[in-house]
């Protein structure tokens, strides 16, 4: 088995701030984030994951969350949420859950795919290379509804993998990265912890433990893990965390509220986190 790895989560523009406080306040209290031997993005963490590995400081990620810098103008629509409940609620098969909602992404009247790649584009702001360390960025396939993995020798350009991991369905389009399109890597498990199992130490680090419809949630998956002789601390938000993130993940107003109560978080979790990380 190899060693570390820290697996980043997805959540929207609230939950990534929550996740920039986390990630902040981990750092802060000693814990080596980048020396991990693997890290596993899943859209907003396919963003800070990038940005971490590129040397962005995470005190830096944070303090953008602080001052409003980062924001990210995604208006969601009663009728968008309405569609895209039906599609992930609309069958209690995994499976055919994803791929209801990979049809209904393909179908519906959205902006263009250009959006989502400035918006990423942005997110990145400088980073392009894919970093030394091991990186890898998951995207659901939109035609068959699986959850593939892009990294620095799959030929595809860092932002392409990391917008394909952050096409909300309904909401943006899937996009178009070598020739196949993709949405968000979340829409079936917001961490995909599956993809660290063979790792000895597991950090996951999730703002939505769970995605819509009749998946397994990260606890249930890190349970998965530990079977199999991995540790594995998982991160989530707490009742104080998830009262100021509310239920909106686009709602930018909470994003200072919810980057600090992931700080606070962390750090009071430090200590078991460095205990699993170290050992």
């Amino acid at each position: 088995m190899s060693d570390t790895a820290l697996v980043l989560g997805g959540g929207g523009p609230v939950g990534g701030a929550w996740l920039a406080g986390a990630l902040a306040g981990l750092t802060e209290a000693g814990i080596d984030l980048r020396s991990a031997d693997v890290v596993i993005g899943t859209s907003a963490g396919a963003v800070f994951g990038s940005r971490l590995l590129a040397g962005v400081p995470a005190a830096d990620l944070y303090e953008r969350q602080l001052s409003g810098a980062d924001a990210v103008d995604l208006p969601v629509t009663l009728r968008q949420t309405a569609r895209f409940l039906w599609a992930a609620l609309g069958s209690r098969d995994p499976q055919r859950s994803v791929e209801r909602l990979a049809r209904t992404a393909l179908s519906a009247p959205t902006g263009p795919e250009s959006d989502v790649f400035d918006t990423v584009g942005t997110l990145l702001g400088d980073v392009r290379a894919w970093p030394e360390q091991e990186l890898r960025v998951t995207a659901i396939d939109a035609r068959s509804g699986q959850v593939e993995v892009f990294h620095s020798r799959s030929g595809v350009p860092l932002l392409e993998a990391v917008a394909a991991s952050c096409a909300v369905p309904v909401v943006w389009p899937p996009v178009t990265v070598a020739g196949r399109r993709w949405m968000d890597g979340g829409s079936r498990s917001t961490a995909n912890l599956q993809l660290a199992r063979g790792y000895r130490h597991v950090l996951a680090v999730v703002p939505i433990p769970r995605a819509v419809g009749p998946h397994l949630s990260a606890a249930e998956q890190a349970a998965e893990l530990s079977q199999d002789g991995t540790r594995v601390t998982l991160l989530t938000p707490d009742r104080a965390a998830r009262r100021v993130m509310g239920r909106d993940m686009t709602d930018d107003t909470r994003r200072p509220a919810a980057a600090r109560a992931g700080h606070t978080q962390a750090r009071a979790m430090a200590s078991s986190v460095a205990d699993v990380w170290r050992g």
